[in-house]
């Protein structure tokens, strides 16, 4: 089976060094396994999304020699992610929830003050038709939840080795939003879904998450792809770098003169034991 991996920026910021060390990981072990590369913009979220960081993604992977075999816009994709979100509502694993961000922030504080974990109750299980209608008759719009299994998923992860994780101490996850917007992880899960990922390489912050996305993809009947989780890159502050904030950002270190081998040879060390030099070329690096 041929190697084929993805990175997923959302083009609401410009990328900075932490978005490329991700980016680089994943083209470098592509490219070694003889594999390809997806580049998907994760632009699910309209309002926040705009052309011009899209744009800026581009160049800045371009320019440092990180092409692309396949590009993919998650926001020409909706009518795919309906089609699983309608299989996972029939199959029960979806369910429509009518508790205001305020509701559930009351709720959080109570079981908080009583030594309970902060997790979702799924009072919204327990629902009649009737109760459904008079909340719809509110004004209320459902947000969907996805009804976790309550196991210990693991894994055998690339980077960290065995991993675990028990979603019965989890909050059964939003996929769905009030408004329709469909938040991070079904999107991602049908994409590599689709696009036949083999592995997903990413940052260790979403380990947490792939405890459920695991979930989804056996929801969906779907082969598992493997799974490695980095350390995370931070600033000097050991604050969490931000694309937001600009921190290290590909086109203000371009602006300043940076080399782009200078930055991926830099970037392709860093945590390792390996001597920082510069590379003849990001291909070199592998």
């Amino acid at each position: 089976m041929s190697v084929k991996v993805r990175f997923a920026p959302s083009p609401t910021g410009k990328l900075h060094v932490g978005n490329v060390r991700t980016a680089l990981v994943n083209w470098l072990f592509a490219k070694g396994q003889g594999g390809s590369f997806v580049l998907r913009i994760d632009d699910t979220d309209l309002a926040r999304s705009t052309q011009e960081f899209e744009d800026g993604i581009e160049t800045d992977l371009t320019w440092l020699g990180l092409v692309w075999d396949e590009r993919y816009n998650q926001s020409k994709r909706f009518d795919r992610y309906e089609e699983a979100a309608a299989r996972l509502k029939a199959s029960g694993r979806l369910y429509a929830c009518y508790e205001t961000s305020e509701e559930l922030d009351r709720r959080r504080k109570v079981q908080l003050s009583r030594g309970l974990p902060p997790i979702y109750d799924r009072a919204a299980l327990e629902l009649t038709e009737a109760e459904k209608a008079a909340y719809e008759a509110e004004g209320r719009r459902p947000h969907w939840r996805f009804k976790l299994e309550g196991k210990r998923v693991a894994w055998e992860d690339l980077a960290r080795g065995h991993a675990e994780v028990d979603t019965a101490s989890m909050s059964d996850p939003v996929l769905i939003r009030e408004d329709g917007l469909f938040l991070y992880t079904l999107p991602s899960v049908v994409d590599d879904i689709d696009m036949d990922i083999t592995h997903i390489i990413r940052g260790e912050d979403h380990v947490t998450n792939t405890g459920a996305q695991i979930e989804i993809f056996e929801a969906l009947d779907a082969k598992v792809p493997g799974f490695a989780h980095m350390p995370l890159l931070v600033g000097a502050d050991g604050a969490a770098l931000s694309k937001r904030l600009g921190s290290l950002s590909i086109s203000d270190m371009r602006d300043q003169g940076y080399e782009p081998i200078a930055i991926t040879s830099h970037l392709g060390k860093i945590g390792t034991s390996d001597n920082l030099e510069i590379a003849a070329s990001v291909e070199a690096l592998g």
